[in-house]
């Protein structure tokens, strides 16, 4: 399960956003949660900063670092949130 997560994570290309659970769709396992919890145990190496809640939210532990990476490539942070593009 870790490894279809983060080879999901790593392929996110620079300026796209996914949410948790558009990854673990994706990777074919898990949920949301299970996204989460491979970031944080895994994530270091992956650009895990391009993954948001469903409704655009970035976690509160993660905002400054996460504001500022999405913010480097072009995305505009308002209140902790960033917009998702319509599906």
């Amino acid at each position: 399960m870790a490894r279809a997560i983060a080879s999901v994570v790593a392929a996110i290309p620079e300026g796209d956003l996914w949410t948790y659970g558009e990854v673990a769709r994706v990777a074919g396992c898990g949920g949301p949660h299970s996204v989460g919890t491979v970031l944080s145990q895994y994530g270091d190496d992956l650009p895990w900063h391009r993954v948001v809640r469903a409704d655009g939210r970035i976690p509160e532990h993660l905002a400054a670092e996460q504001a500022a990476r999405l913010r480097s490539e072009g995305h505009e942070v308002r209140s902790g949130k960033v917009r998702l593009r319509s599906t």
